[in-house]
């Protein structure tokens, strides 16, 4: 009889809700306890309950549902304020969701326009369909690029920008 390969359980979304709904009914003293058995150590003294109870509800979903993936991390790390980084990933989504199949991106390299076709499983560049932006630039160009800033669907780096 073959083997078959059973993947992990899909998170229980209501045991979650439920174990946050509990941690919402905790006091302040009950908030820092908490805090203590997950980090290993007691909580900064100067922190309001509110961001106690938002950062252990935070820290139960990134270990049920998994964390943020590198580029959120990135973002965030960038960014100044948590207002700034939403209105950052809202724009970045939107640049990016534009981007649909049967759209062709444009971009002019060492004097030559480069067509880039959006297809429903990639992206076709010269009669070669690539997985990311990022590979069809490095084809073009031979060095490493974020392809959607290289095709001009991400603004330029914001240094020196005004905050």
């Amino acid at each position: 009889m073959p083997r078959v390969r059973i993947g992990p359980a899909l998170p229980d979304r209501t045991a979650l809700d439920v174990e946050i709904a509990r941690l919402r009914d905790l006091d302040i003293t009950q908030l820092r306890s908490r805090w203590h058995t997950v980090f290993g150590r007691r909580p900064p003294p100067h922190l309001p309950r509110h961001l106690l109870f938002r950062t252990l509800a935070y820290r139960m979903q990134a270990e049920r549902l998994g964390d943020l993936d590198d580029e959120s991390r990135r973002l965030l790390d960038r960014s100044g304020s948590p207002e700034k980084a939403g209105q950052n990933v809202v724009r970045l989504v939107r640049r990016i969701a534009d981007v649909r199949p049967g759209t062709s991106l444009g971009r002019e390299w060492n004097g030559r326009m480069q067509q880039v076709a959006v297809l429903a499983e990639g992206f076709a560049w010269n009669g070669k369909i690539y997985r990311s932006l990022s590979k069809v630039a490095f084809a073009i160009t031979g060095t490493r690029w974020n392809g959607p800033r290289f095709f001009g669907l991400r603004d330029k780096s914001s240094k020196g920008s005004s905050a």
